[in-house]
């Protein structure tokens, strides 16, 4: 290999061992391989500048946005009452009601960090009061807040629509029947929770009841269907969508709600911008690590060799499988898309992979990876929440992971459930 090689890999690697934030890592590796390649330095200011420049990334601050307004306007309290009133009587009930708000909530805000915030603030306490162990409550907030990768619109997909340049909302599609199976098997789990440990069941529901938090939630209701709606329909782009959403979830905690005040809206402009600053640095800082992996023919050279090596397929996507859960243990998740972007959509392209169904086998891998331990997003928002500890959580998280898993391996051995839904 080359010096600029060596630098890409292990200057890399070796800065991530000595704890180097993952935008800065990559930002001095590019630094260094300019110098020692002889390119001017120029090209490092050129990448960063195009590595901003699509339309379809501006969804990702204005999704993170809806998602705080969502959360501060009181919608998110408005979900978790209408999925109360259907399921709290169930057996393992108010956990349902956990995954049931989280996956409509997942389908206005499109992240997963906020989805975990807004949904485990409420429940996290009201299930522990009700007999669940923190550590549990803790750990299905987490596992239910990853599903707004899956459940459209999301930013994951958004962000792999850009690098792979595919249809963002064929990705959306190709997300919807995964992220309800991967839901509906965290239902179980609650279920065997409670039922082993006999947790107590809520009464049901009467109709009145079910009425009042119908007509008080009807505009948390709506937020899906708009965003969805407007999408599918042609109304909007997915980038359009996430402006909608914004707009809308103001309109409603100002007008309707009345719990957003205007001395507000810095704060949350703010902690939006926060976390989408991180995103976006790792996005521009990859875009010129990308730009030197393809002058070094990096992604080419090992694709073209793992071909020759690995010649059935099933093989390849339970190696890339493995590959990217072991990385996401490790690295942030978004990170590893950007960065290996080239190299997967290589791999895909020398296998005749479907590129909709890969898709949606990397943003199910980032999924998982924002629940695994030790640096799943989502994990450390649950800490920030319940006060726990990261051990005490990861030992109860793993039932959710065995699930999350097993659809990651549908998705990858069964593409008709990413590419059932595809608009025509």
């Amino acid at each position: 290999m080359s010096s600029t090689a060596w630098l890409l890999s292990a200057g890399f690697g070796a800065l991530m061992l000595l704890g180097v934030p993952f935008a800065f890592a990559i930002g001095i590796v590019v630094a260094l391989s300019l110098l020692v390649a002889d390119i001017e330095p120029l090209l490092l200011s050129q990448t960063i500048v195009a590595g901003t420049q699509s339309f379809s990334l501006l969804a990702i601050p204005f999704f993170m946005l809806a998602g705080e307004l969502m959360s501060a306007g009181g919608l998110s309290q408005r979900l978790i009452k209408v999925a109360d009133v259907f399921v709290r009587h169930l057996t393992g009930g108010l956990g349902h009601v956990t995954i049931l708000a989280a996956t409509i909530f997942a389908a206005i805000s499109g992240s997963a960090p906020a989805t975990t915030a807004a949904i485990g603030a409420i429940m996290i306490p009201a299930m522990a009061e009700r007999g669940y162990s923190k550590a549990f409550a803790t750990a299905l907030a987490v596992s239910a807040g990853i599903l707004a990768p899956l459940i459209p619109p999301s930013i994951a997909f958004v962000i792999w629509g850009v690098i792979a340049e595919q249809s963002i909302a064929r990705l959306f599609s190709a997300g919807i029947l995964p992220g309800l199976i991967m839901a509906a098997g965290m239902v179980v789990v609650c279920y065997w929770h409670a039922k082993k440990n006999k947790i107590p069941t809520q009464p049901r529901a009467s109709l009145r009841e079910i009425g009042l938090a119908l007509k008080d939630g009807i505009w948390a209701l709506l937020a899906p269907i708009i965003v969805l709606g407007g999408i599918y329909g042609g109304v909007f782009t997915p980038t359009e969508a996430a402006v909608v959403s914004c707009v809308y979830a103001l309109i409603i905690g100002m007008f309707v709600e009345k719990r957003l005040k205007l001395p507000m809206i810095n704060e949350i402009v703010w902690r939006s911008l926060k976390v989408t600053a991180i995103v976006m640095s790792i996005i521009v800082f990859s875009t010129g690590f990308g730009v030197l992996v393809a002058q070094e023919q990096i992604a080419p050279k090992l694709a073209t060799w793992l071909s020759q090596n690995i010649h059935e397929k099933w093989i390849m996507l339970l190696v890339l499988n493995v590959v990217f859960f072991l990385l996401a243990a490790v690295m942030d998740e978004i990170a590893i898309m950007v960065v290996l972007g080239p190299l997967l959509i290589a791999i895909a392209n020398s296998f005749s992979i479907n590129p909709i169904h890969f898709g949606a086998i990397i943003v199910t891998n980032v999924a998982i990876g924002m629940a695994a331990p030790p640096i799943g997003y989502c994990l450390f928002v649950g800490m920030a929440i319940s006060g726990l500890k990261l051990s005490q959580i990861a030992r109860v998280i793993m039932p959710f992971i065995a699930i999350m898993l097993v659809v990651l391996m549908l998705v990858t051995y069964v593409p008709e459930f990413a590419l059932a839904l595809q608009p025509k």
